[in-house]
């Protein structure tokens, strides 16, 4: 288990400071020093080895190697290469890339110029949250700041590296945070992610190589360039040496605490910190003194841990061994004993319901109908047998058993099997409380008469 307190912030080491979103401040603490060098002293394929034998993974949800993943790239290719910042933080809990981009926007675009300088990228576009607007302004002022500076445009500080930034605003829907949805939406086209392969490396943007990365993952690359692979590969959890398919997971991570805490935040730990180590360590514990019931480990596309699952580490592999999806953006939001599990189910197929773009069948029909099914159960005409519907829907959805394009579905689904499969009794109990006649029936109901109810 990592020592929380034994690290020094890193990645928030100049939030809280005053003007800490400007380059005069960012550059009295460094910055832009990897950069210099890495220009100056470095190959592009010396910083893309840099970043490959760090361990970096991912911090959008997958958790890929962000090093293995800018391989893909083919070498010879004539360009232009393009690289795609998502900003588009759409994961409910989640909120530590608006952290970054409004309070240090620099940190973010050397991360972006040194990744565009490792991948060849000339040109590269932040796709940025709609509802962000002090972000929008902060990082559209930095970008501006930077070219001032000659960290952007042709020949970057006297080198052969020319890049070009552009921000460009989403319209507000989560399925753009998957990246060849975010790419389809940049192309100006309906955000349908794509069927792959091809891959974005080889046929992304414009049917252009195109690199794909997270806010924070280009933070960190800059930290990698600055304090070197071994540095961070010092933080964090080695890989399992029972799983030949565990790359470890390496670095500091931002982790969002939000919920039934005293102390909601983001907060800055070493990846492999617990869920219990966040909540009582960070914030300061239950809020009013309750007991936990439940938590999002990652978001709510990762499925839920019970009170007694809470010494779940924080790390890439440790949600998946308690059932849930995976670390997602490590949004870890609280539940107190207050909290009814009818309700959150519920409020989730709601949120994946109406973020489904409605492309594959299996996603907008499962969907729509769990969405269905939940509000009957509340509404008091709930069956014993919908929970086995709703986990029949659940297990049938997704990338995972191929039936869908993207991974919303997956992210729809896990919640639902998290919370029925560990929380059953409640839900069993909900239904024969508030349908005692009905409750057995096997036969199929009536649709609910939404209208009538209100």
């Amino acid at each position: 288990m990592p020592d929380v307190g034994a690290t020094e912030p890193v990645l928030l080491a100049l939030v809280g400071r005053p003007d800490s979103h400007t380059r005069a401040v960012y550059e009295q603490a460094g910055g832009y020093q990897a950069l210099r060098r890495a220009v100056g002293e470095l190959a592009p394929e010396n910083v893309r080895e840099l970043v490959k034998s760090s361990g970096l993974r991912g911090r959008g949800g997958a958790g890929f190697p962000t090093g293995l993943k800018w391989t893909f790239l083919p070498q010879d290719h004539p360009g232009p290469i393009y690289f795609c910042l998502n900003a588009d933080e759409s994961e409910p809990g989640t909120f530590n890339n608006r952290i970054l981009m409004e309070d240090d926007p620099h940190q973010v675009l050397e991360g972006l110029i040194l990744s565009c300088y490792a991948t060849r990228a000339t040109t590269a576009y932040i796709y940025m949250r709609y509802e962000y607007p002090l972000a929008w302004q902060r990082m559209q002022a930095a970008v501006d700041e930077c070219y001032a500076a000659g960290y952007l445009g042709r020949n970057v500080l006297g080198s052969q590296f020319s890049l070009d930034v552009y921000l460009h605003r989403g319209a507000a829907a989560y399925i753009c945070g998957e990246e060849t949805g975010l790419i389809e939406s940049l192309e100006g086209k309906r955000a349908w992610p794509r069927i792959k392969p091809p891959f974005p490396a080889v046929e992304g943007l414009f049917h252009k190589p195109t690199v794909v990365n997270n806010i924070e993952t280009v933070a960190c690359v800059k930290h990698i360039v600055d304090r070197g692979a071994d540095w961070f590969r010092s933080i964090g959890v080695p890989p399992d040496p029972n799983n030949p398919r565990d790359p470890g997971s390496f670095g500091p991570k931002l982790y969002c605490l939000s919920g039934h805490v005293e102390r909601p935040g983001c907060y800055e730990a070493p990846l492999g910190i617990t869920v219990r180590q966040l909540i009582d360590q960070f914030g300061g514990g239950i809020r009013g003194g309750r007991r936990a019931k439940a938590a999002i480990p990652g978001g709510i596309s990762m499925g839920l841990l019970t009170a007694d699952e809470l010494d779940c580490p924080l790390d890439f592999a440790g949600p998946g061994r308690y059932g849930c999806l995976g670390l997602g953006t490590a949004a870890v939001v609280v539940m107190d004993e207050t909290v009814s599990m009818i309700d959150f189910l519920e409020n989730s197929c709601q949120f994946f319901e109406h973020e489904s773009c409605g492309q594959c069948t299996p996603c907008r029909e499962g969907t729509s109908w769990a969405l269905k099914m939940m509000r009957r159960i509340k509404a008091g005409r709930g069956r014993l047998i919908d929970l086995d519907l709703l986990l029949e829907i659940a297990d049938s959805i997704g990338i995972m058993p191929g039936t869908t394009i993207c991974g919303l579905a997956d992210g729809a689904a896990w919640p639902i099997k998290n919370a029925i499969r560990k929380f059953r009794g409640e839900f069993e109990e909900y239904i024969r409380r508030t349908n005692p006649q009905g409750c057995h029936e096997t036969a199929p109901v009536p649709a609910l008469d939404l209208v009538a109810l209100h």
